[in-house]
Order: structure tokens, then sequence, then C-alpha cells
């Protein structure tokens, strides 16, 4: 039954990844290389996006030393600990979308993640694929007759296959290293309506065209730590650092001539590309930010858990030549988070609902980005449920987050988002000793 519900949910969530070519409806994704998809698990972001809570039946892609992580008297498979981790998960988000002068709503449906973490020994693998960035936006300004002024349409984003090794040290204390290969690709189109005099559009307009395929790698470096604190409580630590990267954009800008029907369909008639070559920007370079996170927390094993966590990034160091504006900077960003979850009784075998993970938390950010001298902020509060599936230790998540980001200040947007997210934790044993000859 488990191998069935994970072919249709793979098979749904690659659908969706390809067949929807925006992962985002965010107008904040036309800057830099998009809004930051990825945030974690849906167990991370259930519990206001907190990753420094690590064990041997979940995966946490946020901090590689997870790979290695134990389980202190937990021993569900004949005896033996760390089990193979499989993961998968996906997401739906509806955002109202609020100016000074209207509103409107979008929602899109999204794959989030895949991977899997091998135990061998003290060490663990663990390797997958996400999406990292998205961008997907269609903006429109009016001039002050109220006509369409200037559209703008951008779709694609940035995203990671990864393979990480950790290494259990010691009872409690893990390291581990992930390596990044960063790929994709980002379109988008800019249209400056021209009038006649009497204030009629012309027949033909005329649009810009770009696209930035994006290529590069990087690495992310964890620690965890975790000891007990008495008979029942224990500590639980986490540190990881991304060190700052360089990803390569190879260019293509075009010009075309269109034709724009009353539905505001475009029809291309002609198109010229433009030598970027020419001006030095066929080929740029754009700086991956170095990141940093430290966390820590304290709870009873298996039972209840509670912890906040810092994360600081370096996005000030941003900077992307081809799509500058005067109007946009960037910014040192961080992100506050405050979380935890609540297990009944986890061995249960007379109460279901008593197995059931019950999470929730809260999240302040500041994203890095500053337009017209506003600094883009986000908050949000989430919560979410484990609910055992299969065996004992394997369970679907589902999580709920909403909050708001922006601000309608400085004729900048605000959205206001409703995130639900679902993905399937399934363990298992591949490996077993022999107990007999």
């Amino acid at each position: 039954m488990i191998k069935k519900l994970v072919l249709v949910f793979i098979a749904i969530s690659t659908f969706q990844s390809y067949a929807q070519q925006r992962g985002t409806a965010s107008p904040y994704s036309f800057y830099g290389i998009g809004s930051l998809k990825f945030k974690g698990t849906v167990e991370n972001r259930s519990m206001g996006g907190l990753s420094i809570y690590t064990d041997s039946i979940h995966v946490n892609l946020r901090n590689p030393a997870s790979y290695a992580t134990d389980n202190v008297g937990l021993y569900p498979f004949d005896g033996e600990s760390r089990p193979v981790k499989f993961s998968v998960g996906g997401s739906y988000s509806s955002v109202g979308l609020k100016s000074n002068l209207d509103t409107d709503n979008s929602s899109t449906t999204t794959f989030d993640y895949l991977a899997l973490s091998l135990p061998m020994g003290r060490f663990g693998f663990g390797f997958g694929l996400m999406p990292y960035t998205s961008v997907g936006y269609k903006m429109e300004s009016l001039n002050a007759s109220g006509d369409i002024s200037n559209r703008f349409n951008g779709q694609g984003g940035l995203n990671k296959a990864f393979f990480g090794l950790g290494y259990q040290i010691k009872k409690g204390l893990s390291v581990g290293v992930d390596a990044h290969y960063n790929f994709g690709n980002i379109e988008n189109s800019a249209v400056e309506f021209v009038y006649d005099g009497d204030g009629v559009p012309i027949l033909i307009q005329s649009r810009e065209n770009n696209r930035s395929s994006l290529s590069g790698l990087n690495i992310n470096l964890g620690l965890s730590y975790k000891t007990m604190l008495n008979n029942k409580l224990e500590l639980v630590t986490g540190i990881t650092y991304t060190p700052e990267s360089n990803l390569t954009s190879n260019n293509n800008r075009s010009y075309s001539t269109i034709t724009v029907s009353s539905t505001g369909v475009e029809r291309v008639n002609n198109t010229i590309d433009y030598d970027l070559e020419a001006i030095g920007l066929k080929q740029t370079d754009l700086v991956l930010p170095s990141k940093f996170s430290v966390g820590a927390g304290i709870g009873e094993v298996r039972k209840w858990f509670v912890g906040a966590e810092f994360v600081t990034q370096k996005t000030s160091n941003f900077s992307n030549e081809l799509y500058s504006t005067t109007a946009t900077t960037f910014e040192d960003a961080y992100t506050y988070s405050l979380g935890g979850f609540y297990i009944p009784q986890y061995n249960s075998y007379t109460s279901y609902l008593k197995r059931i993970v019950y999470r929730a938390g809260m999240h302040f950010e500041k994203t890095g980005l500053n337009i017209n001298n506003e600094s883009i902020k986000e908050f949000g509060m989430s919560f979410g449920v484990g609910v055992p599936v299969g065996s004992l230790f394997s369970n679907a998540n589902l999580g709920f987050e909403f909050g708001k980001r922006g601000t309608t200040n400085s004729n900048l947007i605000q959205e206001n988002f409703i995130n639900f997210q679902i993905s399937l934790s399934l363990n298992d044993r591949w490996f077993r000793k022999r107990k007999y000859d």
C-alpha cells in the first residue's frame, strides 16, 4: 500500500512541477533570481521553519549532519536503529495581492522536494532534488489616464540537486556536508505601451525578451549536538553555514514587435536578437550569498519539543547586472523562528490518535529585498500534524501556514498568503544483519 501511495504522489507532483511554469505568483519574484521556494520539509515548515530538530526517522534537508543522527533508545527495526528514510513533498499556495489601488488573487500548486537518506555505520548519505527559487509574475502599471503603461511577465527559477554526507563523531554529536548543483532558467518580458494623440494604443507594440540559463555549485556545512540534561529532558542544538559561491548566467536578449488583442493576448510579428556580448552581458556571474543559522531547543524525548532558531544571510553581496534597477537594493536578510511539536504517546498500539504528531510555530523574516527604501518583510504562523501510515514510524505530514509579505507603502504590494503542504516520510530497513547461520 505504501509503495502505491509513493508512486501516485510522485506522479502527481512531477506532473504539477512540469505542467505549471510558475511555481509562485509573487510580484517580488521579479527581483534577483526569484522568491525563495525551499524552506525545509513539511515538518520544518509546520514548526515555523525550525530546522534544528533531527532524528533517525525524518529527513532534515537543511542540516546535513542529520544524515548520521541517531535516536537515543529508539530501535524500531529488529533492534537496529537508523532506517533508510525517504521523503517527498508538495504544496498549494493561495495569495491575495493588495495595493493602494486594487486587489487580486492567484494560486499555485508545486512539487517541493524529493529526498532519500541511507545509513552506513557511523556515516549517513543523502541525495535528492528540490526547487530552490521560483519566478512567476504578471504585473501591469497604469498611466495618468488609467490606461496600461507597462506589462511585465516572468517565469522559471533555480533548482538544486544535492548529495550529502553525515558522520557521527560520538553519540549525540554529528557533522555533515551537502554539495549542491544549482541549475535553472529565468525568462521575463516587458512591454511599454505607446498611444497615439487620441489616447488609442498603436497597432504594433514592442516587447523586450530576456532569458538567463543559470548553473553553479555550492556547499552547506552542518553540525548537530544532542545531550540529556536529566532523565527526561534533552537539549538539542544545531548550526549550519553555507559559504558564498557564484552562479554563471548565460544570457540572451531579443526585441519583438507584437500585436495585442482586446483580451490582452500578445501575438509576435518579428523578433530581432540583441548583441549582449558587445556590452559585456552575454555571460555574467551572480553571487549566492553566504548563510549562517544557529538554534537550540529543549524537550522530552519522543514526547514534546520547543526551540528557536536564527538565520542570517549576506544578501547585500548579491547583484545581477542584467536586471539591476536604481529603485531596488539588496540588504542583509535574517529570520527568527520559534516552534515545536507534541506527541501524546509515540508507541501506543491501542490508540491511533495518540501516535499523531502535533506541530506549531511562527517566523519573522527580513527578506533582504529593499524597494523604494522599503524593506520587504514576512511574518507567518504555521500548524501541522504527522499522521502514522504503514509501519509505526512512517507518516504522512500535513501543514498549514498563513501570513503576509510586503507592504502597501511606497506604491508596493502586500501579499496575504495561505499555504497547504503535504508530504510522505517513510522508513524501511534495506540491509538487515543476519541473526541465524
